[in-house]
């Protein structure tokens, strides 16, 4: 594998199964970000999501945990914030929320857009053209980290 950093997207439930949950399934992806192997980036329309996100009661975060989440989140992450008019040939996702962050991917230059949601993951095999990125689980992810992507 090259020794750039793979350039990666990830959806707010995967920030909050990083930062909130620690979740096993995301170890290798957060050993990847900490160690400099990832890239991770973000715009300010996928930052308000997590932002939203981060107060609902079902998390109970209260505000410094709700901040420190945020802080931890925003030392990982590079803006790359639209700077015009995108015209991206992109599959549409069915919840019009989620296609943030396919464009973001689009934008960034991604090699992965990582996520748990099921209606982005349904975009991968369909019959449209598919972006120029992978859209793959956190599992996914971390097998790509340790063993390469599949030749």
């Amino acid at each position: 594998m090259s020794t750039e950093a793979m350039r990666v997207v990830l959806d707010t439930n995967i920030v909050i199964d990083l930062l909130h949950f620690a979740d096993p399934r995301t170890a290798t992806l957060r050993r990847a970000i900490d160690g400099g192997a990832v890239q991770c980036y973000v715009d300010q329309p996928c930052l308000a999501e997590l932002e939203r996100v981060t107060a609902y009661p079902s998390l109970a975060l209260g505000t410094a945990r709700q901040q420190a989440l945020l802080a931890a989140y925003r030392r990982w992450v590079i803006a790359c914030e639209a700077d015009g008019v995108e015209d991206y040939s992109l599959p549409l996702c069915r919840d019009r929320d989620d296609q943030k962050f396919l464009v973001l991917a689009a934008r960034c230059h991604a090699d992965l857009l990582i996520t748990r949601d099921r209606r982005l993951l349904s975009l991968i095999g369909r019959g449209r053209s598919p972006p120029a990125y992978g859209i793959v689980t956190a599992e996914v992810a971390a097998y790509v980290l340790t063993q390469g992507p599949p030749s």
